[in-house]
């Protein structure tokens, strides 16, 4: 039977699955950083106007008619400046991440791809490029996925581990990625606390949810300072810790490099990872070691949740 993009309210209902997470962990955390910067709409890359998401020049100004060259900055900025900033502060903790990986941006930066290769950092495609894969065909899809792969076994060394759109997915697209395959997991979904299997084309498909709610984004709406977004984030992680002594969950904490990487906004990130830290019943994994354990713990049952 084809697959179909069904809606489901109930989930797991009342009483949720225990992951048994590694050495009785209350709480999974997995950090993502979304190395996006050089794969956005512009005007270079064919589009009618500059990208201005998750910058300074958001503020709803008309867009101008020809380039944008302080939004142009303020994404270098990213993968000049943030990038590294991030980098350290998880390195010098010795703390996993997650790189959400638009293909065409890593090919604008060898340095940073470098970089991530020798950190060991696992690799969830986030496209070829910033497109909204609900306007693409079906055909464009499938070549853009394919692209991607290509690409990022290129710069990076290996093949994503899982796939993320930049935008909402298609209709299509959970059913083109297990069709291309190679892939463990999908994070195109924000509606749980838990990773999930579902049934495409006849085979388990896992679904690891991801939050734009845990992420910096707030940056850009109604929190903004360093100790703001510190806070609520920290409360997010506080109570999913508590109820963890019962329930436990995992938690996404989504990061952009224009964004957070500024030192204002990276002080507010240094301020969680501590706090987080400070917990020994907690594990902080790559999404991959997370979607791993699911698997051989939760192996699929034949039936997807939302089926």
């Amino acid at each position: 039977m084809p697959y179909e993009v069904k809606r489901d309210y109930v989930g797991y209902g009342a009483n949720p699955p225990d992951p048994q997470w590694p050495g009785g962990a209350r709480l999974a955390v997995n950090f993502v950083i979304n190395y996006e910067e050089g794969s956005e709409p512009s005007i270079q890359n064919g589009e009618a106007h500059t990208e201005t998401g998750h910058t300074e020049s958001h503020g709803g100004a008309p867009i101008p008619k020809g380039r944008d060259l302080a939004a142009e900055g303020m994404f270098e900025y990213g993968s000049r400046v943030g990038f590294w900033r991030l980098h350290r502060l998880f390195q010098e903790r010795g703390l996993p991440v997650t790189i959400f990986a638009c293909a065409l941006a890593l090919e604008q930066n060898p340095e940073a791809a470098a970089a991530i290769r020798a950190a060991g950092y696992d690799i969830c495609c986030h496209g070829w490029r910033w497109v909204k894969h609900y306007e693409l065909s079906e055909a464009e899809e499938r070549e853009h996925i394919a692209r991607a792969v290509t690409s990022l076994e290129r710069t990076l060394g290996r093949k994503p581990d899982g796939w993320y759109c930049r935008y909402s997915p298609s209709v299509n697209t959970r059913r083109l990625v297990n069709e291309h395959g190679g892939f463990l997991y999908d994070s195109d979904y924000y509606g749980e606390e838990l990773p999930f299997w579902v049934t495409v084309e006849g085979k388990g498909h896992l679904v690891v949810p991801y939050s734009l709610t845990n992420n910096d984004g707030k940056y850009n709406m109604q929190t903004g300072n360093a100790e703001q977004w510190f806070g609520f984030v920290r409360d997010a992680f506080d109570m999913l810790y508590e109820e963890g002594a019962r329930t436990p969950k995992m938690m996404s904490v989504g990061l952009h490099m224009r964004l957070i990487g500024h030192p204002a906004r990276a002080a507010g990130l240094k301020r969680l990872l501590d706090h987080m830290m400070q917990r020994r019943d907690v594990w902080i994994a790559k999404r991959v070691d997370i979607a791993r354990h699911w698997m051989a713990t939760h192996p699929y049952p034949g039936r997807g949740l939302n089926e």
